[in-house]
C-alpha cells in the first residue's frame, strides 16, 4: 500500500521522514555532546580520585551548606542509600564529616571538612575550566540560547 502514497518533496510522508531524520540526528548530536562532557568531567576529576557522584555532593554541600543525609539525597535525587555510599566514600578521604544535628539528635547532619572546601573548590574550578573549553567556540549568543534551551529540556 505504500506505493500509493505519494513522496514527493511536499508530501506529508517525506516531511515525516525529514522530521524523523532531524529529530534522530538531533538525538544524537545531544547524546555526543553527553558522552564528551562526561568524558571530560571524569578527566577534571581524575586527580582527586573522586567520581562525578561524589563530586556533585560536594558541589551540593558547598552550595547549601551541612545537610541531613535524606536532604542531600533529595538535592542529588538519588536514593538515601546511595547517598549513604556517596558520603561513606568522601568521608572515608577526608572530604566530609557527620555530626549530630542540633535540631533533633536523632538525625545525622553531613558537612564539609577544610579539605571538601578545598577540594570541592578545585573540582569546580576544574570542571569549569573544562566546560569553557568545550562551549567557548560558541558565541554568546550561542550560548546564551543553548542554555536557555537546556534550561527548558531539564525543568
Amino acid at each position: 500500500m505504500s506505493a500509493d502514497i505519494p513522496v514527493g518533496p511536499g508530501s506529508a510522508k517525506a516531511s515525516a521522514t525529514a522530521a524523523n531524520a532531524d529529530e534522530e540526528g538531533l538525538a544524537e548530536s545531544f547524546w555526543a555532546v553527553a558522552r564528551r562532557l562526561r568524558h571530560l568531567s571524569r578527566q577534571s576529576l581524575a586527580p582527586w580520585e573522586i567520581n562525578p557522584g561524589q563530586a556533585r555532593a560536594l558541589g551540593v554541600l558547598t552550595r547549601h551548606g551541612a545537610l541531613r543525609l535524606s536532604a542531600l539525597a533529595e538535592r542529588l535525587r538519588i536514593a538515601p542509600r546511595s547517598a549513604t555510599e556517596v558520603v561513606d566514600g568522601l568521608q572515608e578521604r577526608g572530604l566530609v564529616a557527620r555530626r549530630p544535628d542540633p535540631a533533633d539528635r536523632r538525625a545525622t547532619l553531613v558537612t564539609l571538612t577544610d579539605e571538601g572546601v578545598r577540594v570541592g573548590a578545585a573540582i569546580h574550578a576544574a570542571r569549569h575550566a573544562e566546560a569553557e573549553r568545550l562551549f567557548g567556540g560558541l558565541s554568546p549568543a550561542d550560548r546564551a540560547h543553548l542554555a536557555r534551551i537546556l534550561r527548558t529540556l531539564r525543568d
